[in-house]
């Protein structure tokens, strides 16, 4: 199972500096993959955890990152597909992966937040049915030929988009889900799956069969799809997430994870609200997470 963490994105700690500093320790140090998420906005009578109150954009971040880096993975978990045309997003994702060398995996969801619907002038309408055609959208960008899609959703006229991603036929992308239905759907129509931070870890084995199930009505390996799953990890203090602390602890609830199939998992320290708040104090969040992540390499 490989092993990432997530960036400095949240909060106190997501500076300029802190986001190279942890890129280039976390690819010393050997983690597979850093990761991102996505919050546009917290709506005033919204209750959320000090997590979103303050989130860079994803995909900056990442072509941040990227500019530091040489080797280690970027992934964002997740960009809600709902709030940005597919052709942007193709645009977008092809360019990071073009810059990066070849290193995005995009993870998607379908989003949750009324506010951020109404914000970017989103529907909420028939979202799976959506998500399978914005994939469609994606791949026929990426495609080599002349593009040109014409859907129930989504029209794209004949033309080509370039450059083309470095990878081929694009960057992965992984579909976030909880529902069973969403988990078949990310086994049929994406590379794999990415938990949310709110799963039920506990539970994962069940998930999984569902996202494998998904693949093989597709004709897919069941066994080639991807588990992505974000630890969210809060070391000396109380959680209801499986992985906490102590350190041992949370090392054995990731070999417990990769028993039940998970492919990656993350260790996502913007939850801690001694990092990730906007409250936190950027150089104090900055070393604690960087003393979990030494205590914690692959």
């Amino acid at each position: 199972m490989q092993i990432g963490v997530g960036a400095p994105i949240s909060g106190g700690w997501a500076t300029p500096e802190n986001l190279v500093r942890v890129a280039r320790e976390a690819e010393e140090l050997g983690y597979a993959s850093l990761w991102t998420l996505q919050r546009l906005l917290v709506g005033a009578d919204q209750e959320l955890p000090p997590v979103y109150r303050s989130v860079l954009d994803p995909v900056t971040a990442l072509a941040f990152a990227a500019a530091r880096t040489t080797g280690i993975r970027l992934g964002v978990a997740v960009i809600n597909l709902p709030f940005v045309p597919p052709a942007y997003l193709a645009k977008q994702a092809a360019t990071l992966d073009v810059l990066s060398g070849g290193r995005l995996d995009l993870g998607l969801g379908i989003g949750w937040s009324d506010v951020e619907f109404a914000a970017s002038g989103a529907s909420t309408a028939r979202r799976g049915p959506r998500a399978e055609e914005y994939l469609q959208v994606l791949h026929t960008l990426w495609a080599d030929e002349t593009s040109a899609f014409d859907g129930e959703f989504y029209r794209v006229p004949p033309g080509r988009m370039l450059p083309k991603p470095v990878q081929r036929p694009g960057p992965p992308v992984l579909l976030g889900a909880g529902a069973p239905a969403a988990l078949r759907r990310a086994g049929r129509a994406a590379d794999g799956w990415v938990s949310s931070s709110g799963a039920d870890l506990s539970r994962i084995a069940e998930s999984i069969a569902a996202v494998r199930a998904g693949a093989e009505e597709a004709g897919k390996d069941p066994s080639a799809v991807r588990v992505v799953v974000r630890g969210v990890v809060r070391v000396d203090g109380p959680t209801d997430r499986l992985l906490s602390g102590p350190y041992e602890k949370i090392r054995e609830d990731g070999a417990w994870l990769a028993a039940q199939g998970v492919t990656e998992l993350f260790y996502d320290l913007n939850f801690d609200r001694a990092i990730g708040s906007p409250d936190a104090d950027p150089t104090a969040a900055a070393e604690r997470a960087l003393t979990t992540l030494h205590a914690l390499r692959p």
